[in-house]
């Protein structure tokens, strides 16, 4: 480092900044943050797996851009405590890796909307596994808990039962809080969208038994006959629902 600027340099590669451009520094070192990252050492594919995309936040970006592509902004509106820099990191380090795209890398900054690739879409399954295993440890949201249509959507995904669902035509509205989702079903085939659906064949609010009921540890008619969810349309509806939407009975995780 001297007055003209500072040079990082190894066998391989060397950088320089000028005095002019004091900010370039800081420029390089977040560009060399988002392309690097530690190794576990392991020839081992879930290994690389995890260094692609297990970063903190990494999996919550991905599921929300299995609901559809996204700026930014609309990513961190979903995910609002992830700081914008890190969020920008994020992006960067899974655009390295093939698992995200800019749609059109030549929009402005503000403007560019993410997506995930082929490669990246791959990982619906996995996800999907993973959120269906984390579920089952879900008691009362915590204060600092919050729920996004994307997550809804994607817990819908998770827990549908083509199977169940070979025989059903039929919308339903699901609400919790001031959010709105939907779900068509057709002959076992499942879609998913935020807000209303003009005639639906049932609008249900769980409140806070969904999870009980889609366990099998709540009997319909008992979820019913409480004060906590409220069907609008035919009643016997909410039975279908729960028959093609379930989460897996798995043991309960016991602390050491």
């Amino acid at each position: 480092m001297d007055r003209d600027g500072i040079s990082i340099s190894n066998d391989r590669f060397k950088l320089n900044t000028t005095g002019s451009e004091p900010g370039q520094l800081e420029t390089v070192i977040s560009e060399l943050q988002s392309v690097t990252r530690g190794t576990y050492g392991q020839y081992c594919g879930l290994s690389r797996a995890i260094e692609m995309i297990g970063e903190r936040w990494g999996l919550l970006i991905i599921r929300d851009l299995l609901v559809n592509p996204k700026t930014v902004a609309q990513l961190h509106t979903g995910l609002p405590r992830i700081p914008t820099s890190l969020l920008a990191m994020r992006l960067k380090e899974l655009e390295f890796s093939g698992v995200v795209r800019r749609s059109d890398p030549s929009a402005a900054a503000d403007a560019q909307t993410y997506e995930l690739t082929e490669y990246g879409r791959v990982l619906e399954d996995i996800l999907l596994a993973l959120g269906r295993w984390g579920a089952v440890t879900l008691g009362t949201p915590r204060p600092e808990d919050i729920i996004t249509p994307d997550s809804i959507m994607v817990a819908l995904r998770a827990t549908f039962l083509p199977e169940a669902a070979r025989d059903v035509d039929a919308g339903f509205e699901l609400h919790a809080g001031d959010i709105v989702v939907h779900a068509k079903v057709d002959h076992g085939k499942l879609e998913v969208n935020t807000g209303p659906l003009p005639g639906a064949d049932a609008i249900i609010k769980p409140g806070r038994l969904l999870k009980s009921l889609m366990m099998r540890d709540m009997l319909v008619h008992e979820a019913l006959d409480s004060e906590d969810v409220e069907i609008i349309g035919d009643p016997g509806m909410l039975a279908t629902f729960i028959e093609m939407f379930q989460l897996p009975k798995l043991p309960n995780p016991v602390p050491a």
